[in-house]
Parts: structure tokens; sequence; C-alpha cells
């Protein structure tokens, strides 16, 4: 397989490693929206969230927690974003299942995207159809 992320893990591309277990592998972004900015990405090949078993998932959630923590206080950030891009049209560009945990000051310039409030009775018919997928 050629996936950057896990030649990462196996040490054959390096890294600034910040975090690792028997499931996990995190590491500093090497285009950070600020200094700080981690992967934390399963060490097993997964494309996506859709791919990503539970049960690993299950493991992660704690490690982002305790990332978040660590990088908030190791960079003193005002805040922290956590972000998952799935496919391309979300803006994933390494097809290895990946969180961002990226540290956030109320100075620095990244712009959120903007909602927009839904049309007359389509948040209701948009409820229903997703509810019917659960």
């Amino acid at each position: 397989m050629d996936c950057i992320f896990c030649k990462i893990t196996k040490g054959e591309i390096p890294c600034d490693k910040i975090y690792e277990d028997e499931n996990c592998f995190a590491f500093l972004d090497i285009t950070p929206i600020n200094p700080g900015h981690t992967l934390l990405i399963p060490k097993q090949h997964y494309e996506n969230l859709y791919e990503l078993p539970d049960e690993i998932l299950i493991k992660l959630a704690p490690i982002i927690k305790k990332l978040a923590i660590a990088i908030k206080k190791g960079v003193d950030a005002e805040g922290i974003n956590i972000g998952m891009n799935n496919e391309r049209p979300a803006g994933q560009l390494v097809f290895h299942a990946h969180f961002h945990i990226m540290p956030r000051f109320s100075n620095d310039s990244h712009i959120h995207w903007r909602g927009k409030p839904y049309p007359k009775d389509e948040s209701a018919q948009t409820a229903e159809k997703i509810k019917g997928f659960l």
C-alpha cells in the first residue's frame, strides 16, 4: 500500500510524533493552521470514518480528548477545533482516516464556515430523510 500515513506509522517517513499506543499514532501536521495542529490516526489503514470500526473509534475518542488538553496547554491556545474530513468533496486529501486537533486563537484569522437557515419546512423534511437511514 502506498499510504503516506501508513509509512509514517512504520517509521518510513519522519514526523514529529506526539503520541503512540497499540491502536493509534499522533503527529504534528506538516501544514498546520496554527502551531500544535496535530493529526491522530488509527495504526491500521481505514480510508475514512465510514470504514473505521466502532471498537477502534471508541478507543480513539479518549485520546482525542487527551491530546486536545495537552495541545491547548502546550501552545497556550484559547480553544481547540476537532475535525475530520471524509471524502474528497469534504476536503479529505489523505485517504487514511484521521482526526485534526487544531489549536485556535482569537486573532488567528481563520474563518469558520457560515451556515444559512433552512427554507420553510425543509428542516423537518431533511430530518425525516436522515432518520430513515438510522
